[in-house]
């Protein structure tokens, strides 16, 4: 097939996603490319790109696309369809609300000069993540049921995006599927700490949906009982508000802000790996997490509950520094029961979630879609 996947943010798990869902397809014998927006951007997109260019036989393309929604998204969607209409695409696939935007409305007008291309959309959270009550959210949620009528197919990374999708948007008048995400071989090298790795570790974006505001509050009482220690790499939105609350609550000299770093460098700096989204989708940094072998604490949010399914692995409740204090509290304690609950974690999602079957998946569908 003959498949282009859209985009607007080339940052996170969402980016993640499309490079290796679009390198597996190269490497299965796909003719493959991107167009992704060009505004933007951290200091490792440029070297991810780099890593799948020269493997995108139908080329990488960086075009601006605003975050905001404007006269901008018929200027990207034009832009979108210029790009695509010499190609003779199978598969137009969008991501994220921007991206599932353009692709879908270019795959329209590509389809009225008689192309055969199909779109299909990932949303990725995306405009599931507003309040179907606000104004703002009735718009977006409106405009992703109008233009079902131009997707051949929905792929939900989670069922727990397939269940906000049919309760903020409506049952899909489409074909749809879920499809979990997954974890090349690469990803399951075990990490050892540095010899002076803090305590805790997150990674991860710097904006509130992460949960920063309430690890710093927890760090804050554990300090009271003993000395602990904690990186915090990334950026974002929000990170000087972090910054700031870390040195209202005297923590400056406990908590390192590293900015961004790659996964693999991250994971070394820490010992025990807090993840405390308050919202989140099926977010990659507890699959890489489980994969290193590292301890991990995390709140029972989006499509994480489906990630740990049938293991041990306890999730506590998002928001409350109650229980995020708790559960750090309990794994220094006792580390050696926290080790064999992570190896115990990490041998159900090597075999569970693999990009390997997240592909052939995602193009079985492609395939299957009737629309």
């Amino acid at each position: 097939m003959r498949i282009v996947h859209c985009f607007r943010s080339p940052i996170g798990g969402l980016f993640r996603h499309v490079l290796d869902l679009a390198a597996e397809q190269s490497r299965m014998g796909h003719e493959v490319g991107i167009l992704a927006d060009n505004l933007a951007e951290d200091q490792l997109t440029a070297m991810h790109f780099e890593r799948v260019n020269d493997i995108m036989s139908l080329g990488v393309t960086r075009t601006p696309m605003g975050r905001q929604p404007g006269v901008g998204d018929l200027i990207a969607t034009k832009t979108v369809f210029k790009n695509t209409r010499h190609l003779d695409l199978d598969v137009l696939h969008g991501h994220g609300a921007k991206g599932g935007l353009y692709a879908r409305l270019a795959a329209r007008a590509l389809r009225s000069t008689g192309q055969r291309v199909r779109a299909f959309y990932t949303p990725h959270g995306g405009s599931l993540h507003f309040d179907p009550a606000s104004l703002e959210g009735k718009l977006y949620l409106n405009v992703e049921r109008q233009l079902e009528r131009f997707t051949a197919g929905l792929i939900f990374e989670s069922g727990f995006a397939c269940k906000a999708y049919k309760a903020r948007v409506g049952a899909p008048t489409t074909a749809y599927r879920v499809i979990h995400n997954g974890l090349g071989p690469d990803d399951f090298s075990p990490i050892t700490p540095r010899p002076n790795a803090s305590d805790l570790l997150f990674i991860g974006m710097l904006r509130d949906l992460k949960g920063v505001e309430v690890l710093l509050n927890a760090i804050a009482e554990l300090r009271q009982e003993r000395p602990i220690t904690a990186t915090i790499v990334g950026s974002g939105p929000d990170s000087e508000k972090f910054k700031q609350q870390c040195a209202r609550l005297q923590l400056n000299d406990c908590v390192t802000f590293t900015g961004e770093l790659p996964v693999k460098e991250a994971f070394s700096l820490g010992r025990l790996k807090v993840i405390p989204s308050l919202k989140d989708s099926f977010p990659y940094i507890v699959l890489e997490t489980a994969a290193s072998g590292i301890p991990m604490i995390a709140t029972s949010v989006g499509g994480i509950p489906e990630m740990v399914l049938g293991t041990d692995t306890e999730l506590i409740e998002a928001g409350s520094v109650t229980a995020l204090t708790s559960a750090i509290r309990r794994a220094l304690v006792d580390p050696e029961a926290a080790l064999e609950r992570t190896a115990r974690l990490r041998r159900h999602v090597q075999k569970t979630f693999t990009i390997s079957a997240m592909t052939s998946s995602v193009l079985d569908f492609y395939t299957t879609a009737t629309r």
